[in-house]
This record gives C-alpha cells, structure tokens and sequence, in this order.
C-alpha cells in the first residue's frame, strides 16, 4: 500500500489538514494507496520554499553545472526505469508497452533536451549610433522568471509534467507542481531523483490536492507565483486565467481539442488506417492530440469505415503487464461514466454504431475496472454533441465529404485548435491544404510525430502560447535588455 505524500523544500511530509484521499488501479478499481491532500498551508510552503531557492544555491549555479544537474536527473529516472514505469500504470492502467516506450523515455529527455537547448539558444545585440558619435551596445540577456506554478494533467502524467518543469529549471527558476489527483506517484518519486541528482532543496516542491479549494486553487491564486502553466480542459483553464489576472501573472496553456482528420482519396490507405488508428485509439483515446472527428472522402468512404472498424476490433483490451494488451482502461470510474454518458447520448441522437458503444465484458477482477468499448459511429449532423464536444475516450465520428473546400470547411468547424492529421500522396494538395487548417500542430501522412525542438500548443479554445524548444524557454524566461554606452 502506496502513501504518496508531498515534496516541499527537498522533503517529504503529511498534510496539515490530516486528510488523504484514495488511489486507486484502473484495472480493477482496487485501492492501490492513500495521497496526501495539501491546502492553503502546503502551497505557503512550497512557494516560500521555491522563493528562497532563487536566493540560494540554484541561483549562483553556473549554467554549465546547472546543466549537468539536469542531465543527472534525466539519468536517475533512467536509472529508476522500472520503478516509474511501474507507478504510471498502476496509476493510469496503461499498457507497460506503451508507457515503456513513450512515457519513461519522454520524461527523461525532457530534461536533457531542454537543458542541452538553454545553452545554445542566442539572443540578439546591437550597435546604435550616439550623438556624441562614441556608440553603445545593446545586449539582451535571459534572466529566470522566478517561480513557476504547473499544474499536470493524468493522461501522461510523468511526459508531460517533466515537459513543463524540465525547461522551467533549464531556465533557472523554481518550480511547485500540482498534479493530477488521479496519478500522483510519479511526480511525487521524481523528487528523490532530483535529491540524488544534487537539485538544491525548495527548487522542485510538490502539493497533492484538487482543484477548486484546494492545492490547485491556491497555488494559482497565490501572489508570489510569477507564472503559471496547465495542461488540461478548456474551462479549467478559464478559472485559472481568471485567478493569474490578479497580479498579471503570465500564463501558458495546453487546454482541449476536437481534432479533426481528413482523408482523401488519394491517400495510402494502408498508411491512413494505421495512423488514423492509432490517433483516435492510443492510450484509450485520451491523448489532447487525437482525433475524435474524421472526414473522408465520398469515394473511399466506407472502404475507410470498414477497415477503420476492422482494425479496431482486433484491439485487446487487458492487463498493462500483458506484452499482448494493446489498450488498458480510462484513467477512473469518474471519466468512464463521462465518456459512457457520450455512448448513449449518440445512440438517443441516432448515430449509426459501427463497432463499440458499451462497457466490454473483462474476465475476473478486471470486471471492476474503468473499461470502455473502442467506438466508431457515423450519421450525425455536424450540430451533434457528439461531434461538437471533446469526449475524450476511444471514440470518433466519421463523416463523408465531395470535396477539398468542403473538408476544409469542416475541419475548421470547431471552437478548439489543438492538432490536426491530413492524409494525401498529392504533394500540392498537402502544401495548400494544411496552412488553411485552424490548429496549432498539422500533421501530413503521419500522427504524432514530434519534434522536441518544434512549437506545440493549439489556437483558439484550445490554448494560450506554445511549448517547445526555444518557445519553452521564452515563456520561463524574461528578456533584458542592457544598453551599455560607450
């Protein structure tokens, strides 16, 4: 039994308010161990922790040293792979395939990437005439933010929260982080790497809470949070930019999406169905960048469908240890109901159900789990819930289109702009297509392919900034500009 307490100030402690709060598998809905919850005396602490801290050792570490901190802590996860891995999908059910290859490996590079880019990222300087005659120079220089307040989603719990807080540190400042209720234990482990690793303490503080009235709440509304960064849902995001405007704190946002697909008929159909697959059923489709819309065209419709169908119903839905599990559960009962209430209301709005739409029947202990059916449906109106709002499941809706101004014009038919996939061997087609595409990350003949170094982050409702490479660094850094006459 697991006993997942908090990490301010390069310790573990409990909670003040002498309250936990289950974890739980969701495999099996069997309690896997207790959290502490922290509150408004916790988020005190770790921010004084991580103020102090910028005072301290961490500030006077030479860039060089700070660096090689960082690629000791990308080496202690590595050291401790089985250990993470383990704690992810206990906390998130998913397959030891996937997080093995995707999960561990990220969130170690994380801070390898980002501390290697901080040292070869330039800035710019400049001559300018005086009237004197004799000149000065102009020289713009990074200087740390100060704390940095990161709030991590559950559906990657350790790539995710280190794509945030490897760049915060890379940069300089401190960092108090307040992951997801639902997968706390790898966030909490991290900080006996960064211990071994020679992280100063206060420089890495965790809080375990939830949100409104809660550690999630307080630390973005607390005044010596200099920024603030979420990954999450749209609304979420909404309250926490509402808070941060007290004090004109900066923000950066990651929030939700409905990210259409479009396949053309001139696509490799082989290549398509593969991506397309993986893009609305990876990690049970609670992936910010799937695909819950696709639009193909008339003529390779229902081959598309069929095989789409097909495809899925090979899936084997089963243990994370299982080298055969190809999905695991939703991340909770909670989400489970969420996306459960989606399945039925597309049966009450009359979509056709091309495979999927209940609860799958799991042998044994696994019958208590967070378990849904991955879903294809067709037939409904565009104005349907169903293809208006992000469900976040294994599940997408597909539509026909005649032709590239119609799909185009569904595609962009949404208030989020998060990521989207077009699927085309017509090399013009893809190059006038995909800038007309209203999302932040447009992928061609492929999914999810990802470049560390490349800006990330959605336009309209699905978010505020980007990350990534010298983007990250812009946002957990402030630019000085220094004039020196001469």
């Amino acid at each position: 039994m697991q006993e997942v307490k908090h990490f301010i100030a390069g310790e573990y402690c409990e909670s003040s308010l002498g309250r936990t709060f289950d974890n739980i598998n969701p495999c099996n809905g069997e309690k896997i161990g207790v959290v502490h919850e922290g509150g408004e005396a916790e988020i005190n602490a770790a921010v004084a922790a991580a103020r102090e801290a910028l005072t301290g050792d961490w500030a006077r570490m030479p860039e060089q040293q700070r660096t090689e901190v960082l690629h000791a802590v990308a080496d202690g996860v590595e050291k401790r792979f089985d250990e993470f891995l383990e704690a992810e999908c206990l906390d998130t059910g998913k397959p030891y395939s996937i997080a093995r290859h995707i999960d561990i490996p990220r969130g170690a590079a994380n801070f390898r990437v980002f501390a290697d880019a901080v040292r070869s990222v330039p800035t710019e300087a400049f001559h300018m005439e005086t009237p004197d005659g004799s000149g000065a120079y102009n020289i713009a220089v990074r200087k740390p933010k100060g704390v940095i307040g990161v709030i991590s989603p559950w559906n990657l719990p350790l790539l995710l929260m280190t794509w945030k807080v490897g760049p915060a540190l890379a940069c300089g400042n401190s960092v108090v982080v307040k992951p997801s209720e639902e997968t706390p234990t790898t966030t909490a482990l991290l900080g006996e790497v960064m211990n071994e690793a020679g992280v100063p303490p206060g420089v890495f503080n965790v809080v375990h809470g939830f949100g409104p009235d809660s550690a999630g709440e307080f630390l973005t509304r607390h005044r010596d949070v200099d920024a603030i960064t979420f990954t999450g849902e749209t609304r979420t995001g909404e309250a926490i930019m509402r808070a941060a405007a007290s004090g004109v704190r900066d923000v950066s946002f990651e929030l939700g999406g409905k990210n259409p697909a479009l396949v053309f008929a001139d696509c490799d159909m082989d290549r398509a169905i593969e991506g397309t697959l993986r893009s609305v059923f990876a990690n049970c489709g609670q992936v910010c960048l799937g695909t819950e819309r696709v639009y193909v065209e008339r003529s390779i419709f229902d081959e598309f469908v069929g095989r789409l169908a097909e495809a899925a119903g090979r899936y084997k839905l089963g243990r994370p240890e299982d080298p055969a599990t190809d999905m695991g559960p939703l991340v909770s009962h909670e989400h489970q109901r969420k996306v459960l209430s989606y399945y039925e209301l597309a049966k009450e709005e009359g979509a056709n159900v091309i495979i999927g739409g209940g609860v799958p029947a799991m042998p044994g202990d696994l019958a208590n789990g967070a378990w849904v059916e991955p879903t294809i449906w067709t037939g409904l109106p565009e104005s349907s819930r169903i293809v208006r709002e992000e469900i976040f499941g294994p599940c997408c809706h597909i539509q026909p289109f005649d032709d590239e101004e119609e799909a185009i014009r569904l595609a962009n038919d949404t208030p989020y702009g998060l990521a989207a996939a077009i699927w085309s061997q017509d090399a013009s087609r893809v190059f006038r297509v995909t800038p007309l595409i209203e999302a932040g990350i447009t992928w061609a003949n492929a999914w999810f392919l990802r470049d560390l170094r490349t800006p990330f982050g959605g336009c309209k409702q699905s978010g505020i900034g980007r990350e990534g490479g010298v983007h990250s660094l812009e946002f957990y850094s402030e630019l000085q500009n220094i004039c020196i006459k001469i």
